[in-house]
């Protein structure tokens, strides 16, 4: 009898398990979140927590960091009780991939004018840049990586980097230059989603600007782009609950202008989780509901799908879409497509 049952039970084993190994694409990989990952990932700052960011007392002063490698504190953490020491950025002029230059403010104007590239560029960089600002959290190699919850045979043996402008640290000889482009050059013009001077008709994206800057982005009804975005979304260029994703300084009025910051790909805040904010995005695939992402990355970007179905396409590639829609199933004509999330 109790041999029968052990019989009874390996066949039910073997059974659940070809429901498993029957199932369309890979095995899952260990995702931050499956590994119990603490959220903030990296920007938990090795136990520190939201001070190493925002410290509530005297900001850049807290850290104790600006009197090696840098000059004097010049930013004294009166805006998010920022903790970091940026002031080696001001004026400096960083060329990007494809030879873009970001010129970025002085320090007058990232108070004032220029707070968009401060808070989202300048801020960043404080950790992530390696060459001009130096001495600061970022060790030059993902932290995804060294914690070995990155997909399995995605990724080569040298180590990814960290730090933009000091490439060297992870074993590659170049700065900015293999960089994303970011800055006021970096446009939506320059995408071709939005039409100089109040955009056309035609234009992929509708982007509305009112006396304090954006007040909203959204696909041009019957574009190519909104077939797009209800196979994926925009939510990269939608930004969060608090900012649009592109940024345009208050009494620009012309949309063509707003430009791509680090916070554009990026939400410092959650390393590998995506929600969409409230109230945009609503005629897009990801209105509701949480997906997974790495790096930070501020939408929809699962390295774990693979592309095992001919008829669906991962997030990742949808990720990039997003500003390059010339390369989008949806610019040919294919709308049936389904984003693998």
């Amino acid at each position: 009898m109790s041999r029968r049952i052990n019989i009874a039970v390996f066949l039910f084993i073997l059974i659940a398990a070809g429901i498993t190994w029957g199932q369309s694409g890979p095995l899952p990989e260990p995702r931050p979140g499956d590994a119990g990952a603490e959220f903030l990932g990296p920007h938990n700052n090795g136990g520190r927590g939201c001070a190493g960011c925002h410290a509530p007392h005297s900001g850049a002063a807290s850290s104790a960091n600006a009197t090696t490698e840098l000059t004097g504190i010049s930013e004294p953490g009166s805006e998010a009780l920022f903790a970091q020491e940026g002031s080696p950025l001001f004026s400096q002029a960083l060329t990007f991939g494809n030879g873009y230059i970001e010129g970025m403010s002085s320090e007058s104007a990232a108070y004032s004018t220029d707070s968009a590239e401060w808070h989202a560029i300048m801020m960043c960089l404080a950790c992530h840049d390696g060459q001009i600002a130096k001495g600061h959290t970022a060790t030059g190699k993902s932290w995804e990586e060294l914690n070995g919850i990155l997909p399995v045979g995605i990724y080569g043996t040298r180590p990814i980097p960290s730090l933009l402008g000091d490439a060297n640290n992870s074993g590659y000889g170049y700065g900015y230059g293999n960089d994303h482009p970011v800055g006021k050059d970096a446009t939506l013009g320059a995408l071709g989603l939005v039409s100089a001077n109040g955009g056309k008709p035609t234009d992929p994206l509708t982007v509305i600007v009112g006396k304090n800057g954006i007040s909203n982005i959204f696909p041009t009804p019957g574009s190519s782009y909104a077939a797009f975005a209800a196979n994926y979304g925009y939510p990269s260029i939608a930004g969060n609950a608090r900012a649009w994703g592109v940024a345009l300084p208050v009494r620009w009025t012309d949309s063509s202008k707003a430009f791509l910051t680090c916070a554009t790909c990026h939400n410092q805040h959650a390393l590998y989780i995506y929600q969409a904010p409230t109230g945009k995005q609503d005629s897009s695939a990801i209105m509701s509901g949480k997906y997974p992402t790495f790096f930070f990355v501020n939408a929809p970007y699962n390295r774990n799908t693979g592309s095992n179905d001919p008829t669906m396409t991962d997030s990742a590639t949808q990720f990039c879409r997003q500003c390059h829609i010339g390369q989008a199933n949806e610019t040919y004509g294919v709308n049936i497509v389904r984003t693998q999330f």
